[in-house]
């Protein structure tokens, strides 16, 4: 018993670590390096032009407001969509 709970102690933190943000692509570094992302974001989103692309400009609400008037779908859609988007360029 005395052995699980030390290993517990040890992993639980390990776990988290792997499992938490740090390890996955953050909108800093999407925004960081928009020019390469955007192409990434038309081949997603096909119905958005070059100028959304240029006005998003890295910025995350402004592509889900773009994503918004292009598709028609609800703010949470259109944010989910992009967490999803975001999860898929790990």
């Amino acid at each position: 018993m005395r052995k699980t709970l030390l290993l517990l102690a040890v992993a639980a933190p390990l776990l988290a670590l792997s499992t938490g943000p740090s390890l996955a692509l953050n909108w800093d570094q999407i925004s960081g390096n928009w020019k390469q992302f955007s192409g990434k974001a038309q081949q997603q989103w096909g119905k958005l032009t070059n100028d959304d692309l240029t006005v998003a400009a890295g910025r995350r609400q402004e592509l889900v407001g773009r994503i918004q008037e292009r598709y028609g779908v609800t703010k949470e859609e259109a944010d989910r969509q992009v967490d999803s988007w975001l999860n898929s360029l790990d």
